[in-house]
């Protein structure tokens, strides 16, 4: 048994582009779908029912959402201590999965990667209080991984500025630490050589959204990939994230098992 997840932001909470969103998603066929900039609960709505989705959740001005297939016994948003953004927390029924839904603060900014690996740590803390188990963090990290580069030139002449304020250097720290902290980079896990750029959809120069797994359930990863193309590109100025997760241990069809 798998599951199918996408993580997508859709811009500035999806008005006007519903039919867009609900034709990508209908596509890519997902059981779960954890969105960012869903801040307006009636598109949600919309795309839930224009999609076949069963369940939908969103808050007014608050960025993470979700749609699901498949129903669900639990979900929850929270808000960390020391932490400015809510995290989401899903966990299917007749599962013991959870994922947890991330959007960290934007612009590329050494002060603001600061503020990302607080609200990471902040995240990763509300984990640990849980039972050990099968669990995935995903969606907008609004950040770079280690080795991967910010080519400043291709960014608004506002962010450059912002860039150079802030010494003109950033440190990514946010992805690394989720790696010490145990996690596997899906979409890197099997796409070793790939640039796997998600923003922007007109021009893809980085990479901000993920897909972790505990680094020992590595073999439960399926697929990860970016669903690029125009459909994509007309409904956000972000590529979904498409991955399919095996639930349950041993993985005997998984590569490699």
């Amino acid at each position: 048994m798998s599951l199918r997840l996408v993580t997508w932001n859709i811009q500035r909470g999806g008005s006007g582009r519903e039919q867009a969103i609900a034709s990508v998603l209908r596509a890519a066929n997902p059981d779960v779908v954890v969105l960012q900039e869903a801040t307006q609960p009636a598109v949600v709505e919309r795309v839930a029912h224009d999609a076949g989705m069963q369940a939908w959740g969103a808050l007014p001005r608050t960025s993470l959402g979700f749609l699901s297939r498949v129903p669900l016994a639990h979900h929850a948003w929270y808000r960390p201590r020391f932490s400015r953004h809510a995290f989401l927390e899903i966990v299917p029924a007749g599962t013991s999965l959870r994922i947890y839904g991330v959007h960290l603060a934007a612009v590329h900014a050494a002060w603001t990667e600061r503020r990302r690996a607080l609200e990471l740590k902040a995240l990763l803390r509300s984990i640990a209080r849980h039972p050990s188990g099968p669990h995935v963090l995903t969606g907008d990290f609004n950040t770079l991984a280690p080795g991967e580069l910010l080519d400043v030139r291709a960014l608004p002449r506002r962010l450059r500025t912002l860039v150079w304020l802030s010494g003109g250097r950033i440190r990514w720290r946010t992805i690394q630490r989720v790696l010490d902290a145990g996690y596997l980079d899906a979409f890197r896990a099997r796409h070793p050589s790939e640039p796997g750029l998600t923003f922007p959809t007109w021009s893809p120069h980085v990479r901000l959204d993920y897909v972790f797994v505990p680094a020992g359930d590595a073999p439960a990863i399926r697929d990860c990939r970016v669903l690029v193309g125009a459909g994509a590109a007309a409904a956000s100025d972000h590529f979904p994230v498409l991955s399919e997760i095996a639930i349950g241990l041993p993985y005997p069809d998984a590569p490699g098992g």
